[in-house]
């Protein structure tokens, strides 16, 4: 039975494997230089796989400015929506 076109991953060898085969870990401990001439194929010591990580973050002042400026957006909101609620008040003192 196959997979529906519209269900199939697009990007299925772009995630990072759990598992390498027995050529990619000797070429791991080959480029680690951990490889020694004349050792077999079997029991190879374990190699450790390196997963894609994510994006870089922002650096430290542009996060600090964008993170500054949204709550001043919010605080001007709040200010003109306790504008709004003086002005209710000032009338109940005068009634």
């Amino acid at each position: 039975m196959s997979i529906d076109k519209s269900l199939k991953r697009k990007n299925t060898l772009a995630r990072s494997r759990n598992v390498l085969n027995r050529a990619e870990r000797i070429a791991v401990l080959k480029s680690e230089d951990r490889w020694v001439e004349g050792m077999g194929p079997f029991n190879l010591p374990k190699v450790r796989i390196l997963k894609v990580g994510k994006k870089a973050k922002k650096p430290a002042k542009e996060a600090a400015a964008a993170a500054g400026a949204a709550p001043a957006a919010a605080g001007d909101k709040k200010a003109a929506a306790g504008d709004k609620k003086a002005a209710p008040e000032k009338k109940a003192d005068k009634k």
